[in-house]
């Protein structure tokens, strides 16, 4: 496992947030699934959002990226107020989310999977085909720069470790001009030495300007690239903690409804 000194953490304080939500509800019929969730992410940020299952995080990821509109609230992007219609509007604009299942054909190669639906091409009209060369010569430097070497372009994407399918998910979504990325539980499947590479890879994705949202339960791997830590509990945000100014113990205990327990203590004489 990879330790907090292993990544350099830049200082984004003053930087503007690339995305800002503001008090956002999203209610399904007589379900809330939101009430009142605010998050924002800088350029060259990690910023967690922790929760455990059911604290709202999925309905978070998906009104961010557009899937989802807001029943209240207001979404900005790059300081103009934003309404996504789809989430290829987001995506367009710059949000880019990397699912838990991977969005990959494993039988097809690595640069057929960094380009698909968005192919280079040569040649015009009915010559106009896939350029391959241009395709390969991409995928392989792309990769190499994420700490990746491939044996070649062609490599079929099920011989990759679940952190090198990660990393080639992340590669793509910046290469293709990703300004906030959003990643969902991308260590969660992971043993110790892929989940220390993903790490890495957010780091250097960090290091090109571009604003990571790590959604995760797991505290200690937040806790390795993290520069804010956002707590989500029953659809509701607990705040949010700077690097530095909250132990790994503490969010934990956040998490698990800490705080309401010891209302709970506190109300009943420590009886609980």
């Amino acid at each position: 496992m990879a330790t907090d000194s292993t990544f350099h953490h830049g200082d984004t304080k003053t930087a503007a947030p690339i995305i800002e939500m503001r008090d956002i509800e999203k209610h399904f019929g007589n379900v809330i699934a939101l009430s009142g969730v605010s998050f924002d992410v800088r350029p060259g940020e990690c910023h967690c959002l922790l929760g455990d299952n059911g604290a709202g995080k999925s309905t978070f990821i998906k009104t961010m990226s557009g899937v989802f509109k807001p029943t209240r609230g207001s979404i900005t992007f790059d300081g103009k107020p934003l309404s996504f219609a789809s989430p290829r509007d987001a995506m367009e604009a710059g949000i880019a989310t990397v699912f838990q299942d991977l969005a990959m054909i494993p039988l097809m190669s690595v640069a057929r999977n960094f380009f698909m639906g968005r192919e280079p091409t040569k040649g015009w009209g009915p010559t106009k085909r896939f350029d391959v060369e241009k395709a390969n010569a991409i995928t392989m430097s792309e990769m190499k720069k994420m700490g990746i070497n491939l044996r070649g372009p062609d490599q079929a994407v099920g011989t990759l470790s679940g952190g090198e399918r990660q990393t080639v998910a992340i590669a793509r979504a910046v290469y293709f001009g990703a300004k906030v990325l959003i990643l969902d539980e991308p260590t969660s499947a992971l043993g110790v030495r892929q989940t220390s590479n993903v790490l890495a890879t957010i780091d250097r994705v960090r290091a090109q300007g571009v604003g990571v949202v790590f959604i995760s339960h797991n505290v200690r791997h937040a806790m390795a690239v993290g520069d804010r830590f956002t707590v989500l509990n029953r659809g509701k945000t607990l705040g949010t903690a700077v690097r530095g100014n909250i132990t790994s113990e503490q969010l934990q205990d956040l998490m698990a409804g800490g705080q309401e327990l010891a209302q709970l203590e506190s109300t009943l004489g420590g009886t609980v």
